[in-house]
């Protein structure tokens, strides 16, 4: 399902001026494949909070964010890097808008370095190959989500040796990137770019959470949060647990509802108590509130899966309310997903082809990546938001 944003925005896209800056990404010794040629990108050159906006559940909500111009990210001009030995140049068609932006930009999971371009569920072609590139070639349809770099282990997600697309290296907001081919994906024939982009990021994380859940058929999982990963675990659980029932919470009753048509049990809000308690349970909300909430509804012998990068601190005090005999006790287990590999990304995208998978995206032209932004974060998003960043 994908949708473009509403007229109005996708007008907006008309280019307007800004300040050109250029910062040397380059490796030494190594010639970008178009000469003197650049690239544009939007990128995060300050750490700081995103102004708040009100939240809306019709076309108001979108009016109220398309100035493009208004931050968080600030449009500049990089060389086209040139890839090392062991990667891949890729020519970017599209980027998925994802939460940990938003964490990125407002220093909850901060860049180790400024200016950097965001951006971690990216899909293009390959243009060009480093010489020890043995597996990709040119032309190849590829993806890359969160893991950038690691050392390759089982569990290279928890290695200190792992980077992070966007965030510790220059990520999709822009024309091109480099990656190491291991962890460029090839992206299955029946999705399209704009399908493919959540599926990277939302949907990799989601699968890995689905997994440590220990979930098993005619078993009952809660969705806490329904946003662009859990929306894509629904309907992966659905299809590899077709005898289970599946129980959402989302505060907004549009977000309730869009979960009811893709085959949710239940949907309630996040406070409500589902018609019986829960096997297992996948937060992916900021907030603790819905912690709380969800160690009540668990069974005993239950999982809660936390699938978030950080928690905002803004409801933090509610854990005072934490009580061990009733939260807790009867062998309640709590655990957190942190990164993918790149295992569970191909993993994934085999079981997403054969589904096949239908994520709902709503598509922004790049130089939009601020309104998608704020719409991100002033809530009720349905779906995933993809940008559109080649041009046809």
């Amino acid at each position: 399902m994908v949708t473009p944003a509403p007229l109005h925005l996708a007008l907006s896209a008309i280019h307007s001026p800004h300040i050109t800056l250029s910062f040397c990404s380059l490796r030494r010794g190594i010639t970008a494949p178009i000469q003197n040629s650049d690239m544009r990108a939007l990128a995060i050159s300050k750490i700081g909070p995103i102004a708040p906006v009100p939240k809306s559940e019709g076309k108001g909500h979108f009016e109220r964010h398309q100035d493009r111009d208004e931050g968080p990210l600030a449009f500049m001009r990089f060389p086209i890097p040139a890839p090392t030995a062991d990667q891949v140049l890729i020519k970017v068609s599209c980027c998925g808008v994802c939460h940990t932006e938003l964490d990125e930009i407002e220093g909850r999971t901060t860049p180790p370095y400024l200016p950097v371009i965001p951006g971690h569920e990216i899909v293009g072609h390959v243009v060009e190959l480093g010489p020890d590139v043995k597996d990709l070639r040119m032309g190849d349809r590829v993806g890359v989500g969160w893991i950038f770099d690691s050392d390759g282990t089982e569990l290279e997600n928890l290695s200190p040796a792992f980077r992070a697309t966007g965030r510790d290296a220059n990520g999709g907001y822009a024309e091109y990137m480099i990656v190491g081919e291991h962890y460029a994906h090839r992206i299955p024939d029946v999705f399209t770019d704009e399908e493919a982009a959540p599926l990277l990021c939302a949907g990799g994380i989601g699968y890995r959470a689905l997994k440590l859940t220990g979930f098993k058929d005619k078993k009952t999982l809660g969705l806490m949060g329904f946003g662009g990963s859990a929306h894509i675990v629904l309907q992966l659980a659905k299809h590899i647990y077709p005898n289970s029932k599946i129980f959402v919470f989302a505060r907004s009753q549009a977000t309730r509802d869009f979960a009811l048509e893709l085959g949710a049990d239940w949907a309630g809000n996040t406070s409500d108590m589902p018609p019986e308690k829960l096997d297992a349970i996948i937060d992916t909300t900021p907030a603790w509130a819905p912690i709380l909430a969800s160690l009540e509804v668990l069974k005993p012998g239950g999982r809660l899966v936390i699938n978030a990068i950080r928690k905002e601190s803004k409801d933090v005090a509610l854990l005072a309310n934490l009580d061990y005999a009733h939260h807790i006790w009867m062998e309640k287990e709590i655990k957190t997903v942190a990164n993918v590999t790149g295992k569970d990304l191909r993993e994934f995208l085999k079981v997403a082809a054969e589904i096949p998978l239908q994520p709902k995206v709503t598509i922004f032209p790049l130089e939009d990546a601020n309104v998608a932004l704020r719409a991100l974060k002033a809530g009720n998003i349905q779906g995933a938001y993809v940008l559109k960043v080649g041009r046809d």
